[in-house]
């Protein structure tokens, strides 16, 4: 049975993000919005909700490991193989004036959970995210927020060759409504039932936290970007994976460790340097080079994939 519910799970979140992507281009073009804007804030947070509630309710029931594991797990994936699997299918091409911001807060963001999180050991402190610290990435979340709303009212959309009155506000609203419990549904199907095959294989609680779980959670940021890429809407594609990224670890991370301060494992700080090290090599990627337009091709996703593969070798052997 948990087969078939993995099957339909897989199923609800591919139609779910194809609906969602559209939608949300369609508002872009319809408001002349930059497809930037919309990925890393619309989607983003659309294809962040599995992440939220596996967090929050393991929050709340006590099961901190997994809520931090599942955000740490979650950003790895998506940094190495959303990006790498939606690189090696369709090339991402990046305009680096619009993405070095986000890819910046991006950095900062994962330093400053590092911080905030191992800080503490420097005083003989146990690692923890207090509710202090909560409070902190909260508040981080809120600014990132209104300076994403600036940039947007800012910002100069490009001319559109189509006629944005062809796209129905109400229609858009419906369909990303409609895509979102897709995702979301879809998502948490595949979670449970992924969880439970692998209990049944005996595989431990901390491990599942890291790899099904943060698999399961991150498949609409896979969909989504894949989706995104073969639609042409190449911004949404990588501002999905920053936007995501940066409020999993804001937002997720912020209002679990508020509910309920969350303990750290020791070993942890491996998998948030190794975040911060994945980051910096798909900076890397994305902004060496003259050109203002670049692209992650399939060479770069080809390695992103291998250092991920490297990871779960790593923290399967670890645990």
């Amino acid at each position: 049975m948990d087969y078939i519910i993995l099957i339909l799970g897989f199923v609800l979140l591919i139609k779910g993000a194809d609906i969602f992507v559209d939608a949300a281009s369609n508002i872009a073009k319809k408001f002349k919005i930059p497809s930037i804007i919309v990925g890393l804030t619309i989607v983003s947070l659309g294809t962040s909700a599995p992440e939220l509630a596996v967090s929050l309710i393991s929050s709340m029931e006590g099961s901190n490991g997994i809520a931090i594991g599942n955000v740490l797990g979650s950003n790895i994936f998506n940094t190495l193989m959303v990006l790498g699997i939606t690189a090696i299918i369709m090339p991402i091409l990046i305009k680096k004036s619009t993405m070095f911001k986000d890819y910046l807060v991006n950095i900062v963001v994962s330093l400053g959970l590092l911080i905030l999180t191992f800080g503490r050991t420097l005083f003989n402190k146990e690692a923890e995210l207090s509710r202090l610290s909560g409070i902190i990435l909260l508040i981080g979340c809120i600014i990132y927020t209104f300076y994403l709303i600036k940039t947007a009212k800012n910002s100069d959309a490009e001319e559109e060759e189509e006629d944005s009155n062809d796209y129905k506000i109400g229609a858009s609203i419906v369909k990303i409504i409609i895509g979102i419990i897709g995702i979301v549904v879809g998502g948490n199907l595949v979670v449970n039932s992924s969880s439970s095959i692998a209990y049944s294989f005996g595989l431990s609680d901390k491990l599942v936290g890291l790899t099904i779980v943060a698999m399961g959670t991150s498949l609409p940021e896979l969909v989504t970007s894949i989706i995104a890429a073969i639609k042409g809407e190449n911004d949404i594609a990588i501002g999905n994976v920053l936007g995501s990224n940066i409020f999993n670890i804001l937002l997720i991370l912020g209002v679990s460790s508020t509910i309920n301060p969350i303990l750290v494992s020791s070993s942890l700080i491996v998998d948030m340097i190794f975040l911060i090290f994945i980051s910096i090599v798909l900076g890397i990627f994305m902004f060496t080079g003259k050109k203002e337009k670049l692209s992650l091709g399939k060479i770069e996703g080809l390695v992103l994939v291998l250092l991920y593969i490297c990871y779960m070798v790593f923290i399967i052997y670890r645990n």
